[in-house]
């Protein structure tokens, strides 16, 4: 059965995470780094939106709560979906394997619950990532008092992004050449324009708060 991580209280979720149950792990908490920091993006919004001061950000703010305020519900439920994901490789090792036929089916299941347990840290990391290059105009342009949400955010997302993209790189080395090089080949960049863009958004976060 797959937990509703977004039903937990901030005590239970922590507990859950420092319990010795392999689940939720790393591709978890990345979600919710992933959720939290649209949560965060789109506060600013809100607090850049209508505000005569920040009108040269109404724009940025439009673009960024497009993007951020979907995140606030897939997050969580891509938090559930990574742990479910890891739960499906470990039922697949525990498939009997006595008879031929029995360990091609058991071969078979976890190469499909290990691809399962790749993708949903890919869509994580997408996420994270689509929504940190929404990121900079909103740095710039968005309400000041606020600006170090929009780096908190960032970072908030960075985390998420370069987290899902370790549990996509775990897994990818447990599967077939094929899908593995595919695989890597999109962790090396979206690890690359991860970096860029977040180094961006800090430039101009350390910058206005030095003004």
């Amino acid at each position: 059965m797959m937990s509703d991580y977004s039903g937990f209280t901030l005590d239970q979720y922590r507990d859950a995470l420092a319990s010795s149950d392999p689940t939720p792990g790393g591709g978890t908490a990345a979600a919710v780094a992933l959720a939290q920091g649209a949560a965060l993006a789109y506060m600013v919004c809100e607090l850049t939106s209508g505000r005569e001061k920040w009108q040269a950000g109404w724009d940025a703010a439009d673009e960024v709560r497009k993007i951020a305020e979907p995140l606030l519900i897939r997050g969580h439920e891509l938090a559930s979906e990574d742990a479910a994901a890891f739960d499906a490789v470990m039922a697949a090792f525990r498939m009997p394997r006595e008879s031929d036929g029995e360990k091609s089916e058991r071969r078979t299941a976890i190469e499909v619950a290990t691809l399962g347990a790749a993708e949903v840290p890919l869509e994580t990391a997408i996420c994270a990532l689509g929504l940190l290059e929404t990121l900079p105009p909103l740095a710039e342009y968005g309400n000041g008092n606020a600006v170090s949400d929009v780096g908190v955010s960032a970072l908030l997302l960075s985390a998420a992004c370069r987290g899902a993209l370790f549990n996509v790189q775990i897994n990818a080395s447990s599967l077939p050449a094929a899908q593995s090089d595919e695989l890597l080949a999109e962790v090396d960049s979206l690890r690359g324009r991860m970096r860029a863009v977040s180094k961006m958004v800090m430039n101009v976060v350390d910058s206005r708060l030095s003004d």
